[in-house]
């Protein structure tokens, strides 16, 4: 008996080892160091809503053509500005037979919009500790022992694999998208019977609802509640979003949008899908008034910043969901003029992310499902979000590039500014009173231990002079632009041109100057 209480206590004390501690717990143990004296991207004339709502009007001419344009029941809009919905509106009805006008509380079925849910959800897990995103997919659905991998050296279906895209499962919209009310036991049975692959997980993009559906299944084994209950629970109420739904039927026959499809010249009424398993890929119900709270929640993350966290989630686990894990070029993309206009697109958790030429960040999602169309955007940094729901098949309810086109080119609207560091502001100081003076003088202990062995001094003054002499009387020393806390270049406006100084500093404690790049700009009457 003695031996077997042995056995007994550290049985129980090696389980209690192993046993995961919520990150956050970990985090509230551990004191972190952080630099108080930072300052945050700021806007440094915000007239953002000023200068959206005087153009209220040609956004609402905007989705009027494309309502027409687009032959669409009716489309409900808006637009976020931080955290508040600035603009929002409706056209067409949501109800043809019983001619129910839309409205900003009409509720649209959002489809893969719900998919950046189901992302938060399980990093809302993964923060408190309960999985990882690197455990195997088969430690919570079992059935998946049976999933018959393309190649020996295939890696392991993991989590992330699941919320990126990566999983190796073919695109499955068509199919997917009509298994919305597939029930727990059929989606068990679904897996126990294989499921065909296309790809070797990890290494490439491909779109999967059943990957999405995978999730909603862990979260339900991993929170002891269903998935549908998490989200409502976990994220809806918090947030304030108690006209979101995800069983139509619960929804009164007035303020539902009815979905159709245009076929043979005659409107379709496509089935409604009731709620299951594959809600998790798209199967949310929502308005726009009470899907703005979401977008806010989303802007909210930026800029990043010393602010305490009060939200459901630290803003840095928002972030991560903004952040493309798997980049590619998308060398066919053309601007809102129709130029061409190249840029790196991306998946990331539960979201798309772009870039484009013009160098302005998107991220975005779309969805779709018989008898509706939604899309949304927003942009970080400018605190901006558009979001549109449709009521027919497969259809755009959003005139992205025109709406995207008089928000940036018409508009000029200007997203955050960095700040410079104390320490950027220091050393700009210390090199123009080094370069500008009568007689250029480079010794100083300002430059780092590398700075004259790259290149010698004697080389740098006699480059530097070159330059102060062409360029003429100085006029005017500009602030520092801040790439981040340790770049940044400045221009010395001369009466012959511009000196650009840019320079960057080392990660030393005390950072010194380690490169600085001086070159001149001759003006038109100088070159002329």
């Amino acid at each position: 008996m003695k031996n077997f209480l042995l056995l007994l206590f550290f049985s129980i004390l090696l389980s209690s080892c192993n046993k995961k501690k919520p990150i956050n717990d970990i985090e509230s143990q551990v004191s972190l160091s952080f630099l108080k004296t930072y300052k945050a991207k700021s806007f440094l004339d915000d007239q953002r809503l000023e200068k959206i709502k005087e153009v209220k009007s040609e956004i609402k001419s905007l989705f009027d053509t494309h309502f027409k344009d687009n032959n669409i029941p009716g489309i409900s809009y808006g637009i976020v500005v931080d955290d508040s919905l600035i603009i929002s509106s409706s056209v067409g009805v949501s109800n043809i037979h019983k001619n129910i006008e839309v409205s900003t509380n009409t509720s649209f079925r959002i489809a893969s919009m719900s998919k950046s849910f189901t992302a938060l959800a399980i990093l809302m897990l993964r923060d408190e500790g309960k999985l990882s995103l690197k455990d195997p997919v088969v430690n919570y659905i079992p059935e998946l022992k049976s999933l018959n991998y393309l190649t020996k050296d295939s890696p392991i279906l993991n989590i992330e694999n699941l919320l990126t895209m990566t999983t190796g499962f073919p695109e499955d919209n068509p199919w997917g998208d009509r298994q919305l009310s597939m029930t727990k036991k059929d989606f068990v049975d679904f897996i126990s019977g294989g499921v065909s692959m296309s790809k070797t997980p990890s290494y490439q993009y491909e779109y999967s609802n059943t990957g999405y559906a995978m999730l909603g299944y862990v979260i339900g084994v991993v929170s002891g509640v269903s998935y549908q209950d998490y989200i409502k629970n976990k994220i809806l109420i918090p947030l304030g979003m108690y006209d979101t739904h995800w069983e139509y039927s619960t929804i009164e026959e007035e303020k539902l949008a009815l979905g159709y499809r245009w076929e043979d010249e005659n409107w379709r009424l496509e089935p409604m899908l009731h709620d299951g398993i594959y809600g998790a890929m798209g199967g949310l119900i929502t308005t726009i008034k009470d899907f703005s709270k979401y977008v806010s929640f989303h802007l909210n993350a930026w800029p990043i910043r010393n602010d305490d966290n009060n939200g459901i989630v630290k803003r840095s686990t928002i972030r991560e969901m903004h952040v493309p894990k798997y980049n590619f070029l998308n060398s066919w993309k053309r601007d809102w003029d129709n130029k061409p206009c190249a840029g790196m697109i991306g998946y990331g958790y539960g979201l798309g992310i772009s870039m484009d030429c013009k160098r302005i960040k998107k991220v975005a999602h779309g969805g779709a499902l018989p008898g509706f169309g939604s899309d949304y955007a927003f942009f970080p940094e400018y605190g901006i979000g558009i979001m549109a729901f449709g009521n027919k098949t497969y259809t755009s309810p959003m005139p992205s590039d025109k709406l995207e086109k008089l928000l940036f080119e018409t508009l000029d609207l200007q997203g955050r500014k960095l700040p410079p560091s104390e320490i950027l502001i220091q050393r700009k100081e210390q090199i123009t009173n080094l370069i500008t003076t009568e007689n250029v003088n480079l010794v100083s202990d300002i430059f780092a231990e590398n700075f004259f062995l790259d290149d010698t001094i004697e080389d740098r003054l006699m480059e530097i002079q070159r330059i102060r002499r062409v360029a003429g009387r100085v006029i005017k020393i500009h602030g520092i632009s801040a790439k981040n806390q340790l770049r940044g270049d400045f221009i010395i406006q001369c009466e012959n041109g511009d000196i650009k100084v840019f320079f960057t500093l080392s990660p030393e404690k005390v950072p010194l100057v380690q490169k600085m790049n001086v070159s001149f700009n001759a003006n038109k009457k100088v070159m002329n």
